[in-house]
């Protein structure tokens, strides 16, 4: 009995699934997103739907025996350093009384031009604990609304992530969600930086329709999602805390993707939720826990711009507590193949 059949046994599980009230509800956000707010689902941080399965007989096997796995990906939103972030450096080298690089800074706060490309940083610290992640990259066009960087620009360092075996996923535009043919074009545009396919895929604010956006990415040639969680709370949207092919209630049939859904967004707690980093560490803790008691996958999106400060602690918290508990800590290409 495979997954969807299972489902089906409990209808307010299989609606929970298959995001039914998604489908007719008329509540969008100012970035035409489905909010947990709107939802009648207020058990958010359960996965129902994986211990429905557990509960009924679904076995997942990682390697070397692990208990559940962790999901590790970043959202490459700016490879640029803002102009606070550089005076808050400034500052910081001042007291250190480090005066040289401290005028050094203030000299490139009016440039624009200093790249946040902390990748090999990011991947050091995933390899101490065993990890590998993914680097979701935007590959936007000079004038569109989200043009940030010119992906050609950081080609090296996409081959580097690449050579160290972290993987490159495409990082969709505000309207790339709606736009099956703008998908379709930024990702070969990314795959000319990266010479190779770009099977994965995350739109930028978490932008997203059930079910057109699986549609359309099936239709552009991605293999996987991980696009599927609330902006406005952590937790199991679908209720699933395991990768899934989601079933188009139109047309009654499944969706040709994988869909691996996203738990936790390091920018929900201070923005949304009104949580500190530094205090959201035990919601993430709490979380991991209850994807280990479903032996499910944890998704994690941590932005490189989070990577530094107590937004660094809580990332290595959760790779140490995750690496004490024996997760499987892995990229979502990785998971995917396995």
């Amino acid at each position: 009995m495979n997954m969807h059949d299972i489902l089906r046994q409990d209808p307010e599980i299989w609606d929970l699934f298959t995001r039914k009230e998604e489908y007719t509800h008329p509540l969008r956000d100012c970035f035409d997103r489905f909010p947990y707010y709107a939802s009648r689902n207020r058990d958010i941080f359960e996965p129902r739907a994986s211990h429905y399965l557990i509960d009924h007989g679904y076995s997942v096997d990682y390697p070397d025996g692990a208990p559940f796995a962790v999901c590790l990906t970043h959202d490459i939103d700016s490879i640029y350093q803002s102009r606070s972030s550089k005076a808050i450096r400034a500052l910081r080298s001042l007291r250190k009384g480090h005066l040289t690089i401290a005028l050094n800074e203030v000299s490139q706060i009016r440039s624009r031009k200093i790249p946040l490309c902390n990748f090999t940083q990011i991947m050091d610290l995933e390899e101490k604990y065993g990890a590998t992640s993914t680097f979701f990259f935007m590959a936007e066009n000079p004038g569109e609304s989200d043009y940030a960087y010119d992906i050609e620009d950081v080609a090296p360092e996409i081959g580097n992530i690449i050579d160290r075996g972290w993987e490159v996923g495409l990082h969709g535009g505000h309207t790339a969600y709606l736009n099956p043919q703008e998908m379709k074009e930024k990702k070969e545009r990314l795959e000319k930086v990266t010479g190779k396919p770009v099977i994965g895929y995350r739109n930028h604010y978490l932008r997203f329709r059930v079910p057109e956006t699986w549609e359309y990415l099936s239709q552009a040639g991605f293999l996987y999602d991980t696009t599927l969680g609330y902006a406005d709370c952590a937790g199991f949207r679908n209720g699933m805390c395991h990768p899934f092919r989601p079933f188009n209630l139109n047309t009654g049939k499944e969706i040709d993707i994988m869909e691996i859904p996203l738990v936790v967004m390091d920018g929900t707690f201070p923005h949304y939720m009104r949580i500190p980093i530094d205090r959201a560490w035990v919601m993430i803790k709490q979380l991991i826990d209850r994807v280990e008691v479903c032996h499910g996958v944890m998704t994690i999106l941590w932005h490189n711009t989070f990577m530094e400060g107590e937004g660094l602690r809580v990332y290595e918290k959760l790779l140490q507590y995750s690496q004490e508990r024996g997760a499987w800590m892995t990229n979502s290409g990785y998971l995917l193949s396995d």
